[in-house]
């Protein structure tokens, strides 16, 4: 997979004689706080090492003062969890006239859905697991063992359980026998109020990262994922030692050329902009098989898209500040 060359980064103004005043949001109020609080303190470090200028901030009652007060000319949003990936946040930074680093409000809506992002990938003919989307009330109004039996009838088993909107793998589980099915539904629906059950692909866990640093959406480096405990959960993601991260993960040639062909083309299906992450399996004949898009991916010391980087011979900070440089070109 071809890297993107370190040279192209850099950090430049918006014009020769304005510096860049960067805000990173991060933290918000979803069950993801403290990991979107660890990206952002991150980013904070990585822009201010390339001499750009930056604050960190919450999401809460004092952003839209300070933004009329002193408007930055971009913002990186380190929001995970609806805050940051379910559009509304992008929707008042555009009534604000504040440019961002990522994808407008409307793509991010449809991408933060799962069942939405899913129906978007296979009309453009990318590979998705068959699945189906159940709300909690449908889910008890038309009974759950017929529900639960109809499911496993139609997709088979193994399946895969998760909210339709979030992330960090809460409330997923993986579902090997249909005695388990009930106990993954109440556990999804704990998180949100409909879960997404798919057919479960056996393979290799890989993520890749798109970036666009100003000539049309490129893969990073796939990075593999290899959980201590088979389940890459909320533990293995964020635990020191839960989890192996090969870099660039142990692909054949043209199996991780696919891989990143898939990943360009979903990014740009979902209509996404600047950079994104694409989870995918990859199954024992080469096949991959795209599970979800992430508009705002994690950019902390275990995280995918900071690991993709690294793999690429590329400054973290630099390539940031490339992004934020582009969204501040933006402004109206």
């Amino acid at each position: 997979m071809a890297a993107i060359p370190a040279e192209r980064i850099t950090v430049t103004a918006p014009n020769s004689t304005t510096e860049l005043h960067v805000l990173v949001l991060a933290g918000g109020l979803s069950y993801e706080r403290d990991v979107s609080l660890r990206s952002g303190r991150r980013v904070l470090d990585a822009l201010r090492a390339v001499g750009v200028e930056a604050e960190l901030r919450d999401a809460d009652v004092a952003l839209l003062p300070a933004l009329v007060a002193d408007p930055p000319d971009a913002v990186v949003i380190a929001l995970h969890g609806a805050t940051g990936e379910d559009g509304s946040l992008r929707g008042v930074l555009d009534l604000c006239d504040v440019p961002y680093v990522g994808c407008d409000a409307r793509a991010s809506r449809v991408a933060w859905d799962k069942p939405s992002a899913k129906a978007v990938l296979r009309e453009a003919g990318l590979p998705t697991p068959d699945w189906v989307a159940l709300p909690h009330d449908r889910f008890s109004e038309l009974g759950a063992v017929a529900v639960l039996d109809r499911i496993v009838d139609r997709l088979g088993l193994p399946l895969m359980v998760k909210p339709a909107q979030g992330g960090s793998g809460l409330g997923a589980a993986v579902v090997r026998d249909a005695a388990s099915l009930p106990a993954a539904m109440v556990g999804c629906f704990a998180y949100h109020s409909t879960a997404l059950v798919e057919r479960y692909v056996s393979g290799m866990d890989v993520a890749v990262s798109v970036v666009d640093l100003g000539e049309g959406p490129q893969a990073l480096p796939a990075v593999e994922i290899v959980p201590r405990n088979g389940v890459y959960d909320y533990a293995a993601r964020y635990t020191a030692g839960r989890t192996t991260w090969h870099t660039p993960a142990r692909l054949d040639p043209e199996v991780a050329d696919t891989v990143a062909r898939v990943a360009v083309a979903a990014h740009t299906a979902l209509g996404l902009r600047d950079l994104s992450r694409v989870d995918l399996i990859v199954d024992a004949d080469g096949q991959p098989h795209v599970l979800e898009v992430n508009v705002s991916p994690g950019m902390t010391e275990t995280s995918l898209l900071p690991l993709a980087v690294q793999a690429a011979g590329l400054d973290f900070g630099r390539l940031i500040g490339s992004l934020v440089t582009r969204a501040a070109a933006r402004r109206g």
